[in-house]
């Protein structure tokens, strides 16, 4: 697949992605752009934030379901539901991760990916 079709992919799918976190008031979108990083294993990170567990894990739902609508698109694989601490939502391209507060700031992905692109999303609530 051509490079430019396939970043033009990933950027949508993120986007999408971003929307879905939206549609269930998630704080703190964070896109990390790893495309020029060499050791990167996709595309974009997508981060954010729920306040309880319970809308961590309707965040995650709504992600599925926005980008299932939007694109035919469902996730390669889904990690955390259990605890709904951290769920990572692997879309190959793009990752999701949608944290609870403190289990965000202890993992601290962003700073461990320092040297990536950083778009602040803002909150819309």
């Amino acid at each position: 697949m051509n490079k430019e079709i396939q970043d033009n992919e990933s950027q949508i799918l993120c986007d999408t992605i971003v929307e879905g976190m939206q549609e269930n008031k998630a704080k703190d979108i964070v896109v990390l752009d790893l495309r020029e990083i060499e050791s990167a294993v996709c595309d974009f990170f997508v981060i954010c934030t729920g306040d309880s567990s319970t809308q961590v894990d309707g965040i995650s739902s709504s992600v599925v379901r926005h980008t299932r609508k939007a694109l035919s698109e469902k996730p390669w694989a889904i990690e955390g539901k259990n605890n709904s601490e951290w769920i990572l939502m692997d879309y190959v391209s793009v990752v999701a991760h949608v944290f609870y507060h403190e289990t965000r700031t202890f993992y601290d992905l962003e700073d461990l990916w320092a040297d990536a692109q950083r778009t602040d999303i803002p909150n819309l609530n």
